[in-house]
């Protein structure tokens, strides 16, 4: 069966905002007295789940709100400027004709994903934008887009680039697409058996034949 809706992670999957994040996190850290990041860690970083994440970086589950709600709001400034990952903005007015539906499905805030998508030209292929402040909540939306849209799980795909967007597809019975560009490596990607493993944007017209 078709897919019919695509819905898009932001960060890491359409928007290449790692290096704004860390820089917002190091600004904030000393506030919840938290360690800094450094650019040399990242790779490091790229092989943990959130749990372990969350662990090595000694953050409490409790801080986790408010870190998100400070820095979504410290990225407004700058989000217009930030890059798009390559090659996406050239393929998602292709997959668009593929399918029913686009949306995104983020951590981040709406008005940051909508600034950015305008900026890029991008916005007018999106029929909504959606937001958790919770990092583990995505499964919840998942299902309620699928009942929104009156769609059968098998007709919906999740695009992501963490572990965490896997496992949350899962949870909803819903396809995953983990694309190889964002925050979590390939491998521990492939580790979580998502039904797609995407190294390129263009892998993502062969998941969608044209009509």
């Amino acid at each position: 069966m078709a897919y019919r809706t695509i819905i898009f992670d932001f960060d890491g999957t359409l928007a290449d905002t790692l290096e704004e994040s860390r820089q917002i996190f190091n600004r904030l850290a000393p506030d919840y007295k938290l360690r800094e990041v450094s650019a040399e860690e990242l790779p490091a970083l790229r092989h943990f789940s959130l749990k372990e994440l969350l662990n090595h970086l000694k953050i409490p589950k409790r801080r986790v709100p408010g870190l998100i709600a400070r820095g979504t709001s410290m990225m407004r400034g700058n989000i217009t400027k930030l890059p798009i990952i390559q090659g996406v903005d050239e393929i998602l007015p292709l997959l668009r004709d593929r399918c029913d539906a686009f949306g995104v499905l983020t951590s981040n805030a709406p008005a940051n994903v909508d600034l950015f998508l305008r900026a890029k030209g991008l916005r007018g292929h999106f029929n909504f934008i959606s937001s958790t402040s919770k990092l583990t909540g995505k499964a919840k939306h998942l299902r309620a887009i699928r009942k929104t849209f009156s769609l059968k799980s098998e007709e919906m795909l999740y695009v992501g680039d963490e572990v965490r967007d896997i496992k949350a597809s899962k949870k909803a019975g819903i396809p995953v697409a983990a694309v190889t560009w964002g925050f979590n490596s390939p491998e521990a990607l492939a580790a979580e058996t998502p039904e797609h493993l995407i190294s390129s944007p263009e892998e993502l017209l062969a998941l969608l034949p044209p009509v």
